[in-house]
């Protein structure tokens, strides 16, 4: 059972919690996760494309884009940045219904890089409801990222 924690008060498990070791160096992987044009190619679960609309990123800054699924079906999303720190550590807050707080980290493993993929929720409602979904998909935009590295660094 995973944790969330919340200052130094342990919150009872709020968290979808989804790792996966890639064969590529860190800062390659760091760079599909803060480049918008590979970002747009490989974010969500299979099937899916993205139409990027805003995209800072810094503290404070707004990413805002429409995922479009496989069956036709447009999503909104909007997170606002809290923390960018190359090429350790990405948080975000996904501001568009259901709130939740992301939190990507970035470990070394030789050549290889660990990414942990933590959403964070206000409740564990929430939580449960998401993870209906998320864990499948969060494995499958994994899936579309280590495709994506293969590409290589080129566009």
């Amino acid at each position: 059972m995973s944790e969330a924690t919340e200052g130094n008060a342990t919150v009872p498990d709020l968290e979808i919690l989804s790792t996966r070791t890639f064969d590529a160096p860190r800062q390659r992987v760091f760079s599909a996760w803060t480049d918008p044009v590979r970002l747009a190619r490989w974010w969500g679960p299979k099937g899916f494309r993205n139409t990027f609309h805003e995209f800072e990123l810094k503290a404070g800054g707004n990413w805002r884009f429409v995922m479009h699924g496989p069956d036709g079906v447009d999503y909104k999303n909007h997170s606002v940045f809290v923390e960018i720190s190359e090429p350790d550590r990405i948080v975000f807050d996904h501001v568009s219904g259901p709130h939740f707080t992301v939190i990507v980290s970035f470990d070394e493993a030789g050549d290889k890089t660990t990414l942990t993929y933590r959403m964070v929720f206000d409740t564990a409602a929430v939580r449960d409801q998401v993870k209906t979904f998320a864990l499948k998909a969060n494995k499958e935009s994994f899936d579309r990222l280590a495709a994506e590295l293969k590409r290589g660094a080129g566009r």
